[in-house]
C-alpha cells in the first residue's frame, strides 16, 4: 500500500446496492476492479447494475474516459482466486457476523500478507470483525455513503488492533478517490456519522411523538436551515461564524430539556412491523404513489450530482488555494 497508485488493482466483495456503487467509485478513480459476487446468482444482475451506474456517472460528468474504458477495467467474478493481486479489498456483504467471518477467511486465504481488508459496516464494531483475520493490524473500517461515486463522505475507523499508520494510508487513498475522509482512532459503536444522526433522529422523532411538531416541519428545518450551510462549513465552523455567547446560553437552557430516551420510538417500530421500505415499496413515514416515489428517486440522483460539484468548489484545499486571489482583489480595490 505504500506505493498505492490509481491503477493498483482493488477488490470489492459483495455487490448489493452499496458494493456496486463502491465499484463504480473505484473505477472512476482509475483502479482496475475485481468485483466479487459471493452470493449465488448475484453475478449477472450485479454486472448489469454496475454498468447502469457507470452510465449515470458518465452522464454526470464523472468519467474522464469513455464508458468502455471503465467496463474493460472491471471483472465481475465468483472466484476468490481472482483477488490475489489486490492490495486493498473492500467487504460489503450483509451485516451478519457469521457471514462476514466466512468472507474474511476466504479473502485472507487469497491475498498477500500485506493486503488491507476493509469493512463497510456501520453496525458491527471493527474490533470484533478484525478478530476474524490473520493480520488484524491491517483491518480497518471504511464506511461509504450512497451513492459512493457521487459523495465526498468517507469514514475510516480503527479497531483496537489496527495499525494507525495503515489507517492513515487508507485516508490518503480515500483522498485520491475524491473523498474527504474522517479518521476515527477509537472503535466506538455507530462511528461518527451515525452517532450524530441518531441523536438527531431521537430528538426529532420524540418531538413528533409528543405532538410538538410534524415530520414535514422537522424535515423543513433541516432542509432550509441546516441544509443551507452545512455542506460548506459543518457544525463547529458554523459556531466560529455565529459567535459563542448565544451558544452558552442555549447549552445551559436546552441540554437538560433534550431527550435522553433509550427506547425505540414508536413510529420506527411500526415501520419495521409493517415492512415499510419508504420509496422502495411506497410505504414509509410519508405516503407515495409510484410516480411520486420515482420523482423523489430522480430528484435525489440530480441533487447528488449538483451537491457533489458544489462541494468540490468549497473544499478546505480550494479555500486555501483561493487566499492569494482574495488578497490580490483586496489590494486592487485600495
Amino acid at each position: 500500500m505504500n506505493n498505492a497508485r490509481p491503477n493498483m488493482p482493488v477488490a470489492v466483495v459483495g455487490l448489493g446496492l452499496m458494493g456496486s456503487s463502491i465499484v463504480v467509485s473505484l473505477l472512476a478513480s482509475g483502479h482496475p476492479v475485481i468485483a466479487l459476487a459471493p452470493v449465488p446468482g448475484e453475478k449477472e444482475p450485479a454486472l448489469q447494475h454496475i454498468v447502469d451506474l457507470l452510465r449515470h456517472a458518465e452522464a454526470s460528468g464523472l468519467l474522464v474516459k469513455g464508458l468502455n474504458h471503465y467496463v474493460q477495467r472491471l471483472r465481475v467474478t465468483e472466484d476468490y482466486n481472482e483477488i490475489a493481486a489486490c492490495h486493498f479489498v473492500q467487504e460489503c456483504v450483509i451485516e451478519d457476523k457469521a457471514i462476514k467471518k466466512m468472507v474474511y477467511q476466504k479473502i485472507a486465504a487469497h491475498v498477500a500478507d500485506d493486503a488491507i481488508i476493509a469493512s463497510n459496516t456501520s453496525a458491527i464494531p471493527i474490533s470484533e470483525l478484525q478478530e476474524f483475520v490473520p493480520a488484524p493490524h491491517r483491518f480497518v473500517g471504511v464506511h461509504w455513503a450512497e451513492p459512493a461515486y457521487m459523495t465526498r463522505f468517507m469514514e475510516v475507523t480503527c479497531g483496537t488492533a489496527t495499525d494507525l499508520g495503515i489507517a492513515e494510508q487508507v485516508v490518503q487513498l480515500g483522498k485520491s478517490w475524491g473523498k474527504e475522509p474522517t479518521l476515527l482512532r477509537k472503535d466506538i459503536r455507530g462511528f461518527i456519522t451515525n452517532r450524530l444522526m441518531y441523536a438527531v433522529y431521537r430528538e426529532a422523532l420524540t418531538l413528533v411523538e409528543n405532538g410538538d411538531t410534524t415530520l414535514a416541519d422537522a424535515d423543513k428545518v433541516f432542509r432550509y436551515d441546516v441544509g443551507s450551510w452545512v455542506t460548506l462549513m459543518g457544525v463547529f465552523r458554523r459556531m466560529d461564524f455565529m459567535g459563542f455567547g448565544d451558544y452558552i446560553t442555549s447549552f445551559e437552557r436546552l441540554l437538560k430539556e433534550l431527550s435522553n430516551r433509550s427506547d425505540v420510538p414508536r413510529q420506527m417500530s411500526r415501520m419495521v412491523a409493517e415492512d415499510a421500505k419508504g420509496v422502495h415499496n411506497r410505504r414509509g413515514l410519508y405516503t407515495y404513489n409510484e410516480e411520486q416515489a420515482k420523482a423523489w428517486e430522480e430528484a435525489f440522483a440530480r441533487f447528488n450530482k449538483d451537491i457533489y460539484e458544489l462541494a468540490s468548489k468549497y473544499s478546505e484545499q480550494q479555500l486555501i488555494e483561493a487566499i492569494p486571489y482574495y488578497e490580490e482583489n483586496k489590494l486592487s480595490k485600495i
